[in-house]
């Protein structure tokens, strides 16, 4: 039966090492602002990864681009004065010298010529509201036909695809990580695609009131008992000093 120790003693050592075994780390990867560019544009390619070695290499279409500086955990390359030679599939990969980590999701940038009318993005009930509430994103746009992505800069994709059937995008329940800079570009397909330029960007901002009350009435109860400590000592002081007056 020692062959048979020792295997469940091997076979728990393995299993003990295998979660102890840090995990690879995760890269992401999305453009600042985020959607369709246009030529002439400008955009940002933003890398994180919380990495405590190695470095970041850009990659476009398969091949090495650009090595990346980290600072903070964050990556960025930018391109100014945008032509279609810069659309492609952008990665971004954490090496140790020639070895891979781990690498991002693949991003599609576009550089297209902008056809359509500006969207507007509005929300509902308004730009700053409290845990819990139910939030509405519209695109409005002026032309009948054309579909709309509501984009969330920090994402690597869209977050949905809005029409005249579709218009709003709604959060039920909005958390605090549901907060950040809003936008929408609209598109149309006939023969081909017509891009929109994106809408001014909008920031959503999500307050949890809850724990702001729970610390002030922490706080508003140590204030208390404070001033409770010090009257019930100037009390007894009060007391004290009476107590030693020489009678008369």
């Amino acid at each position: 039966m020692l062959w048979v120790a020792l295997l469940l003693a091997s076979g728990a050592w393995l299993v003990a090492q295998s979660k102890a075994a840090p995990s690879a780390p995760t890269v992401s990867i999305f453009l600042k602002p985020p959607g369709v560019i246009p030529p002439g544009g400008s955009t940002t390619i933003c890398c994180s990864c919380q990495c405590a070695t190695g470095h970041l290499v850009l990659l476009k279409d398969g091949h090495r681009l650009h090595a990346l500086a980290l600072r903070g955990g964050r990556a960025e390359f930018s391109i100014s004065n945008a032509t279609h030679r810069d659309a492609g599939v952008y990665r971004c990969q954490h090496q140790a010298g020639d070895t891979l980590l781990a690498h991002s999701e693949d991003l599609h940038v576009m550089v297209q010529e902008f056809h359509l009318p500006t969207p507007v993005l509005w929300v509902l009930p308004g730009q700053e509201v409290t845990v819990g509430a139910a939030v509405s994103l519209r695109c409005s746009t002026a032309h009948p036909a054309a579909r709309c992505l509501l984009y969330l800069q920090g994402q690597l994709a869209a977050l949905a695809v809005l029409s005249k059937q579709q218009e709003d995008f709604n959060i039920s329940h909005v958390q605090e990580a549901n907060g950040g800079h809003y936008s929408c570009q609209c598109f149309n397909k006939d023969a081909s695609f017509s891009w929109s330029a994106a809408s001014e960007p909008l920031q959503l901002v999500v307050r949890d009131y809850t724990l702001s009350n729970t610390v002030h009435l922490a706080l508003g109860a140590g204030v208390l008992l404070l001033l409770g400590l010090v009257l019930a000592e100037a009390t007894h002081s009060s007391w004290r000093g009476q107590q030693q007056q020489p009678c008369p």
